[in-house]
């Protein structure tokens, strides 16, 4: 699968698409894995969720930032969106990316930017701001800015990525953070990430118990892959840890019916929910990190019924359908 990785990982990076995307998203069924493009959309489906019995961690899409203003708008954004969760009383937090914020231009801007949402959030009963990941070459950058919040803010943390070898070491510097743990989602070199699907799943449940069995702060995991969630549910027991001190995570449109069940069993679960109009990167990343994706998504984001179950096959094919609707669309 290294190809198809490649392919979706180039389509997240490519602008000209991305902005074309913006105009078709709802054309092409996007509502299926973002939440709208307004805030009443995005409330609407946090109290869907919640009365469900499920949390929420919103992301505020953003690609390409990479003017002052366009990061000081973001900003503005996600400020709004704190304002909406907290006058609808709903249970929901935010997570957030440097890039989108101005690091990849200015890091003391990001910063700066960065420290006035968690001062919001203050604000707001300690919503928590999560730093989300970004690809490896600003993991320093997000690691410099939270080193300089995290001794001012208890409600901020961050994303510890499985496939990288100086995992371990992250999970233990933030033993007292809040940090969600995932796979991994964007292409990196071998000198510095596990490149295999079988290397990063077994890298990946080793730092989930080794998270585990020493953190001194709220843990997610963040999956699809029943297997591993398995996994985590049977080492939790044998070693007697609260399922109050952790909780799963799913992304919005993915496996709906096993977040539920989750959800009923009496676990923590939360739903990562992409809100806006930016969501090409976003979506074509989702199928980099996890080929499966590709089928789950089909049969939500892409409707005709004689592709729901051929698999993987078509289901590119229809992916690339896709893609080539984006690009017409850009060159009218």
């Amino acid at each position: 699968m290294p190809l198809l990785k490649n392919f979706f990982i180039t389509l997240s990076n490519n602008s000209y698409l991305n902005n074309a995307a913006k105009k078709v998203g709802p054309k092409m069924g996007a509502n299926k894995v973002v939440a709208g493009n307004t805030i009443p959309e995005l409330i609407n489906t946090i109290e869907d969720l919640n009365n469900k019995n499920i949390a929420v961690t919103v992301d505020n899409l953003g690609e390409f930032v990479g003017t002052i203003e366009e990061s000081l708008h973001a900003k503005e954004q996600i400020l709004q969106i704190m304002d909406a969760i907290h006058q609808h009383n709903v249970n929901a937090h935010m997570s957030v990316k440097l890039s989108q914020l101005g690091a990849e231009f200015d890091l003391e801007l990001a910063y700066e930017n960065l420290r006035e949402i968690l001062l919001k959030a203050n604000e707001y009963n300690n919503m928590h701001i999560n730093i989300d990941t970004e690809k490896y070459a600003s993991l320093q950058q997000i690691i410099q800015v939270l080193d300089r919040l995290k001794g001012e803010f208890r409600n901020v943390g961050t994303v510890i990525q499985a496939y990288l070898y100086d995992c371990h070491d992250l999970v233990d510097k933030y033993q007292d953070l809040r940090l969600r743990l995932v796979k991994g989602a964007y292409k990196e070199d071998e000198s510095i990430a596990f490149q295999s699907k079988e290397d990063v799943d077994a890298n990946y449940i080793k730092i989930i118990e080794q998270r585990l069995l020493n953190a001194r702060n709220f843990t997610s995991i963040a999956t699809h892959d029943h297997n591993i969630i398995n996994h985590v549910k049977q080492f939790m027991k044998t070693h007697h840890i609260d399922k109050n001190k952790m909780e799963f995570q799913m992304l919005y449109g993915f496996r709906s019916d096993l977040a539920q069940q989750i959800a009923n069993e009496g676990y923590n679960f939360t739903i990562y929910v992409p809100y806006g109009d930016d969501w090409f990167g976003y979506f074509m990343r989702r199928l980099a990190e996890r080929p499966q994706n590709l089928s789950l998504a089909v049969k939500e984001f892409i409707k005709p019924k004689s592709i729901k179950r051929l698999g993987i096959t078509t289901a590119l094919i229809s992916t690339l359908l896709l893609f080539l609707k984006c690009f017409k669309h850009c060159r009218r």
